[in-house]
């Protein structure tokens, strides 16, 4: 019998130092004018298609260059930038819309794979952002004004790891229009656990959650209405059959979701139990991790974990009193080839 996947992603890197340089302990920030309009794309393949978006006398054009439109999981790199300039200004330094950072955290921030293919898809994501233009009236920092922009001005690899040719350290400029979120502290806290929902839909389900339902203990959207915020260009019928899985689901972070006829409704979360499978037999040491991604060099540690976790939840062999050498066993019986990209 086939085991259903987790809606969720594996928590991949579940003892981060969170985010760069001196700020280790920024949480995820997102821009409330992206959250509230269809910026991003929800396509898993290539989006060359100029799209339009009004509302309430906001209005988006949104011009892909030729590798297509940056996608709502490129949008994990602005949450990143925009988390450490937010908190930098808290702690009342100097900003500058370039940033300095180093690319194996924002992968492990944002809970991102950290293999080859984890670097490449990172410079894909860079390509996206600085191609795709947006034409614009919306409000930022209390201005309106019409202005066309890409979503990060330029980016720059600096150095490279000579013997993997991946990135180390990147440079990149963000845009007026969204540094001017930050200055305006335009921006709302998100669940860390969005880095970990697997559809593109589910993502922007959030996001819009987050800024129209916020702390109230619900809001309400007709299903129409949240299909055009959202951005979704398919029918209405498939629109509706996602929603209502992510309802049975029940996973979305921070909400939990109920459809009745056309009407949408989200409710703050009281109180949610953890689903975190680490809390069935402990938490694997850092050093545990390491020695594994020494035995798997091209593995996702993470998704082996998880299949180590399922395994023994699922009678494959009793709780382990040791859990890190038991894992440890466990990686020395694969083959790194069944799990490299």
């Amino acid at each position: 019998m086939t085991k259903p996947i987790d809606p969720l992603l594996p928590d991949r890197h579940p003892n981060q130092d969170f985010f760069i340089c001196d700020i280790m302990d920024a949480v995820p920030k997102d821009d409330m004018a992206s959250m509230a309009h269809p910026v991003f794309s929800l396509s898993t393949k290539p989006d060359t298609r100029i799209r339009q978006y009004e509302h309430n006398g906001n209005s988006i054009q949104i011009t892909p260059s030729v590798m297509g439109l940056a996608t709502i999981h490129d949008k994990d790199i602005l949450i990143y930038c925009i988390s450490q300039l937010v908190a930098k200004l808290n702690q009342g330094a100097d900003l500058s819309r370039t940033l300095r950072l180093c690319a194996y955290d924002l992968l492990v921030a944002t809970n991102r794979q950290t293999t080859g293919r984890g670097y490449q898809l990172l410079k894909d994501a860079f390509e996206r952002l600085r191609g795709t233009s947006i034409t614009t009236n919306v409000l930022t920092n209390g201005e309106r004004r019409m202005s066309g922009f890409g979503l990060i001005d330029d980016w720059d690899i600096r150095i490279k790891d000579p013997k993997t040719e991946r990135m180390v350290e990147i440079e990149i400029t963000l845009s007026k229009w969204m540094y001017n979120s930050v200055i305006g502290k335009e921006v709302l806290t998100l669940s860390r656990d969005y880095f970990r929902l697997r559809k593109p839909l589910e993502r922007r389900v959030y996001e819009i959650a987050r800024k129209h339902c916020g702390q109230q203990k619900q809001w309400a959207i007709s299903l129409d209405t949240l299909q055009k915020k959202c951005g979704s260009k398919g029918e209405i019928r498939e629109f509706r059959r996602m929603i209502r899985k992510l309802v049975q689901h029940d996973h979305l972070p921070d909400y939990r979701v109920s459809i009745a006829g056309d009407k949408v409704t989200f409710h703050k979360r009281i109180e949610r139990e953890s689903s975190d499978t680490n809390q069935q037999f402990g938490i694997l040491e850092p050093e545990t991790y390491r020695l594994a991604s020494v035995l798997l060099p091209e593995a996702d540690i993470k998704a082996v974990e998880m299949d180590w976790r399922h395994w023994i939840a699922n009678g494959g062999v009793k709780a382990p009193d040791d859990p890190d050498k038991a894992f440890l066993g466990f990686c020395k019986k694969k083959n790194p080839n069944y799990y490299s990209d």
